[in-house]
């Protein structure tokens, strides 16, 4: 394997400083009763900022809107009790050195996988899940702005209890990522258009809002991605046009990192432009809107992430391709997702040289919080 000291570089942006250049990705996990973190979720997340990770990002914490969540054991990042909880949290977390900050999301009208359904009805643009899959109720202006002010509460509950940064959630079919997906949003108001730049006006208006609460220095980290847990093989951009488009407003109303979600790093964009070996998700980003970005998919792991559910574990492979792509500084950030559910310290032994001692992803641990 190449030195990975390309990964241990610090970064900053606005009033983050982080050690080095890796991100422990969103998960969830489902281990808040109630909604509610306790002990147990803030020893999870210090555990990972003790092996070395640069900025932990927290499993998805929903906003304060009815049925924003589409499993029971998802945190809320709203109310006393929860807001308590996640302040243990992040005081863990910088005890042990650590950076973090929230994910905060609504899964619009996404189904579980455990079959659990929330005691209000799901929202979403269009009463849809998927195209021509119907579910819940269309949005309403005054749900649209009420999701909208929801996020700016959180937002700056995450700023006063002490956290680092904060993330949107605007991917993978959950109700941002359903605006900006036409299948999804058939609209005939403002939120809706022909083009990616027109769907995407309510992310940019939960970006805009999101800025305002939490002031100009405060990191604010939007994810995206092409694809849709409905649907693998779905693109919102087609071409590196359709991409500027969709992005750089986002940009422009204060995201000024952008996390972009693909299933495997190593993959190009846009192959027919600049080969097999061409820039990524986050590097054309990066390219096109001048931001920061964040890459993902499948680090350490034998395989795709949907491998690792069968079982393989996490590996050395696939490194040389990512500290290839981080020295030629084609993204600012990796984020590190299951391989850091089974192996806390995954990152030190990355930076000492352990290769060996890496502990192989194990989909049992999924079940527990280790």
């Amino acid at each position: 394997m190449s030195s990975s000291d390309v990964l241990f570089r610090p970064f900053s942006i606005g009033s983050l400083d982080l050690a080095n250049r890796i991100v422990m990705a969103p998960m969830t996990r489902v281990f808040a009763p109630h909604g509610i973190p306790g002990e147990s979720n803030a020893t999870y997340y210090k555990k990972r900022a003790e092996g070395g990770v640069g900025l932990i990002l927290s499993e998805g914490t929903v906003v304060d809107r009815p049925a924003a969540r589409n499993e029971a054991g998802i945190p809320f990042f709203h109310g006393e009790q929860a807001l308590a909880g996640w302040k243990g949290v992040i005081s863990a977390v910088h005890a042990a050195g650590g950076k973090m900050g929230p994910q905060l999301w609504h899964t619009g009208s996404t189904r579980g996988t455990q079959g659990w359904e929330p005691e209000a009805p799901v929202e979403s643009p269009s009463g849809l899940v998927s195209p021509n899959d119907p579910r819940g109720e269309a949005m309403g202006d005054e749900a649209i702005a009420d999701t909208i002010a929801a996020f700016a509460r959180a937002a700056a509950d995450a700023q006063r209890l002490g956290f680092d940064t904060l993330e949107i959630h605007g991917a993978h079919g959950y109700l941002i990522d359903q605006f900006f997906w036409q299948g999804t949003n058939l609209r005939t108001d403002r939120y809706n258009g022909a083009t990616i730049q027109e769907r995407s006006r309510m992310a940019a208006e939960v970006v805009k809002a999101t800025r305002a609460a939490v002031g100009p220095d405060f990191p604010v980290i939007l994810r995206v991605s092409q694809w849709k847990q409905q649907d693998y093989k779905a693109r919102l951009a087609a071409t590196p046009a359709e991409m500027t488009d969709w992005l750089a407003p986002l940009v422009e109303a204060g995201a000024n990192v952008l996390h972009c979600s693909q299933r495997r790093f190593w993959e190009p964009e846009f192959p027919e432009i600049d080969g097999e070996d061409g820039l990524n998700f986050a590097g054309w980003a990066k390219k096109l809107t001048g931001a920061a970005t964040i890459s993902v998919g499948s680090v350490g792991l034998a395989g795709d992430f949907f491998g690792a559910f069968g079982g393989k574990g996490s590996e050395t492979q696939g490194l040389d391709k990512l500290v290839a792509r981080m020295e030629r500084d084609e993204f600012d950030l990796i984020a590190v997702g299951r391989a850091l559910i089974s192996d806390a310290d995954w990152a030190r032994k990355i930076q000492s040289g352990e290769a060996a001692a890496l502990k192989g992803f194990d989909a049992a641990h999924l079940a527990q919080l280790v």
